[in-house]
């Protein structure tokens, strides 16, 4: 059983319920009556929404480890499930019975609102999800963007379905508002995430150039991949910078929660990606990078504070 719940990676999953979760409970909810926000989804409906985002992400992750044997055995043979302790027939039926029912959950939720063509959402995280890992992920930037565009849509989801369906003319300005806040987050999500592929994509060289693959450090070189890598970081950091200067700067409280946790180890994996040599070096990176992803949708917790 440990094995299977490394194989779907719960602790990532984890962190995923807990950002819908946010969206929910700490942007949305609290201000459907001093706002006078819409939401659509009952509590039910919103763990069903979860479950069905749990299901695919658990299936992306199996997928991508049966193609990933190869390369797994050379970048971290420790860490090998697949054809280990679990055969390559169940994990890809596992693959399948995972998705099948997220995709079914996410008809059944879209037919409940009466959008079916919502559920269209879940097909192409699916299929993105196969594909990511079956073929894009050896491109050169195509896999990294496109799994960081499925990371994004696991936010945006909240807002596809509890926002966009409530929106009329009378509550237009509103509805829309919180989504671009919810968008906003969403692209937070991808330039980390970003960061975060590229750096494993340092990480996993080795590995990956034996494979055959295409990606940016095979392609352009460690120190060159490296420089990217940075690049984007900036991107990232200047972005949160604008972010706090344009919405928050009023709010000295908010103000040095974004500095502390977001800033500051923004600024920190730059430093420490100008001196980057060796795969330790890209998994402590890593790692800060996790612990930045959380502690910015953690900031959804302020917005009782931001939106007073």
């Amino acid at each position: 059983m440990i094995q299977f719940l490394n194989l779907i990676r719960w602790k990532n999953l984890l962190m995923i319920a807990l950002v819908q979760i946010l969206v929910k409970y700490a942007l949305l909810l609290p201000f459907v009556d001093s706002h006078g926000l819409t939401t659509a989804l009952k509590p039910f409906d919103f763990a069903i929404l979860i479950l069905a985002t749990l299901l695919i992400a658990a299936g992306g992750y199996i997928i991508n480890d049966i193609y990933d044997v190869e390369t797994d055995h050379i970048n971290r043979p420790d860490k090998v499930i697949i054809n280990k302790y679990i055969s390559e027939e169940k994990a890809l039926m596992a693959f399948i019975i995972l998705n099948v029912i997220g995709v079914g959950l996410g008809f059944y939720l879209s037919d409940g609102l009466g959008k079916s063509g919502l559920a269209s959402v879940f097909v192409l995280a699916s299929a993105l999800l196969y594909i990511y890992s079956s073929y894009l992920k050896r491109l050169f930037l195509v896999g990294n963007i496109a799994i960081s565009l499925v990371v994004a849509l696991s936010i945006l989801l909240v807002g596809i379905f509890e926002v966009l369906p409530s929106l009329a003319p009378s509550n237009r300005v509103v509805q829309i508002t919180f989504f671009e806040i919810i968008l906003d987050y969403a692209i937070f999500a991808i330039m980390i995430n970003m960061i975060r592929e590229l750096i494993k994509d340092i990480e996993d060289i080795d590995g990956d150039h034996q494979s055959g693959m295409q990606t940016l450090p095979i392609v352009l070189g460690r120190d060159r991949a490296n420089y990217v890598a940075i690049g984007f970081a900036t991107i990232a950091l200047f972005s949160v910078v604008y972010y706090v200067i344009t919405y928050l700067f009023k709010l000295p409280l908010v103000v040095a929660y974004f500095l502390v946790f977001i800033v500051a180890p923004l600024i920190y994996i730059i430093l420490k990606l100008l001196n980057a040599k060796h795969k330790a070096h890209y998994v402590h990176i890593s790692l800060i990078l996790k612990l930045v992803m959380l502690t910015g949708m953690l900031s959804l917790l302020l917005y009782n504070f931001i939106l007073k």
